[in-house]
């Protein structure tokens, strides 16, 4: 395992980096926002991030990072369990988006453990920070296995609480352009459409027929612009894909011929996020790369958004010292198989 001191917040905190390798693969991982910094496939880095602490600690696309108490959007800001009301910090509008105005991605997280292919980081959140209830114990598990980089979560709480946490990585396997170019499917029948605050509406509906279709293989950017109310709203996508099947399953694969990748995505939750990276507004990244709109993808696994305020959607609840447990992995291999 390489440590390397990677910079300091304003307040003097220092940061530090932590290199993970594997066959074709390497990763560095920061113990701030327990973000992904770069993760190389074969000596490309297919993901967004910045060069220097100053814009990570400014970055309001949480590039990389760890997002919770619970990811995506809480309608109102407020939600009810057991009976009890609880107003959590508002950081997008009338709303709450992942996690509140200083979630997990905002956050020092303390190293574990580490070796040369694991990384394990640990944070306490405590009752009603950014209005969520019970001391939360949260733990980040960054391992590499062959061509392989999983991400186990943890947590338990002394008192009933939700939580849904996600990795908000931006991939872009092109480099020196933007997603459209690459190919993506999504092992999903339906998706939830949203409003025009980009929240859930409730309802479930089909793909087929529809630009949200991604069961086949289709270039990110074919129907992105389509005359489709649901892309207009978002700008693109930002939507939430009820997966098909049930446990640790294929939920979705990314891949560019051109530079000769193909990563799955498996999860073992009931949905993902495609997120296009409509709200990229120019942020200058590594290697002095320009996060224009649409420049990253993420592909954030997840529970059903808002559930906590929607009675057709399964509510995450995290009751007093059970375990939370949730697993998603990035396979990587060659796009296209050679001797």
């Amino acid at each position: 395992m390489k440590k390397l001191l990677f910079g300091k917040l304003s307040n003097g905190t220092q940061v530090h980096a932590y290199v993970l390798k594997g066959e074709n693969i390497e990763a560095m991982i920061l113990d701030y926002g327990a973000i992904i910094h770069t993760l190389k496939y074969k000596e490309t880095d297919v993901v967004l991030g910045y060069d220097n602490m100053e814009s990570y600690e400014n970055d309001k696309a949480y590039l990389g990072a760890v997002v919770g108490r619970v990811a995506n959007r809480i309608k109102g800001g407020k939600f009810k369990l057991n009976g009890k009301k609880y107003r959590l910090n508002k950081n997008e509008g009338k709303n709450t988006l992942h996690g509140g105005t200083n979630g997990f991605n905002s956050r020092m997280w303390t190293v574990e453990d580490y070796s040369d292919s694991e990384l394990v980081l640990k944070r306490v959140s405590h009752h009603r920070e950014e209005g969520f209830p019970g001391n939360l114990v949260v733990g980040v598990r960054y391992y590499i296995k062959g061509d392989t980089l999983g991400v186990e979560y943890t947590a338990v709480s002394d008192k009933l609480t939700v939580i849904s946490l996600t990795n908000h990585t931006y991939f872009n396997f092109l480099g020196d352009e933007g997603v459209d170019n690459m190919f993506l499917s999504i092992n999903a029948d339906s998706y939830t459409p949203v409003g025009k605050d980009l929240i859930p509406t409730g309802k479930i509906l089909p793909v087929q027929d529809t630009p949200m279709d991604f069961r086949w293989a289709k270039f990110v950017g074919r129907d992105i612009d389509a005359d489709c109310e649901q892309l207009k709203i978002a700008g693109g996508y930002d939507h939430n894909y009820v997966l098909n099947g049930e446990g640790f399953r294929e939920a979705a694969v990314l891949s560019c011929a051109r530079k000769n990748i193909l990563m799955s995505v498996y999860t073992d939750r009931p949905c993902v996020q495609l997120y296009t990276g409509n709200q990229l507004r120019g942020e200058v990244g590594k290697c002095g790369a320009v996060h224009s709109k649409r420049y990253g993808l993420c592909l954030e696994t997840q529970d059903f958004p808002n559930a906590v305020n929607e009675k057709a959607f399964t509510t995450p609840i995290l009751r007093v010292n059970d375990l939370y447990r949730t697993v998603t992995e990035y396979r990587f291999e060659d796009f296209i198989k050679r001797d």
